[in-house]
């Protein structure tokens, strides 16, 4: 099952959407390309189990 979030690119701000897998577990990392100045963000994404609310923290990927 896939659901869709946004994070905030940790270089220029900009808002992102991405896909989220579910079936990845309640907390994942991985790294994301921002779709307006293209710098990898790490994207650490917390899924809640009951209600399956997601939180997304970045950071500077380099």
């Amino acid at each position: 099952m896939q659901n869709t979030s946004e994070f905030y690119c940790a270089y220029c701000g900009e808002t992102n959407l991405t896909f989220i897998d579910l079936s990845g577990g309640n907390q994942q990392s991985y790294v994301e390309d921002c779709q307006v100045c293209c710098h990898p963000n790490i994207l650490y994404v917390r899924v809640d189990e009951d209600t399956l609310d997601i939180e997304i923290d970045t950071e500077y990927a380099g």
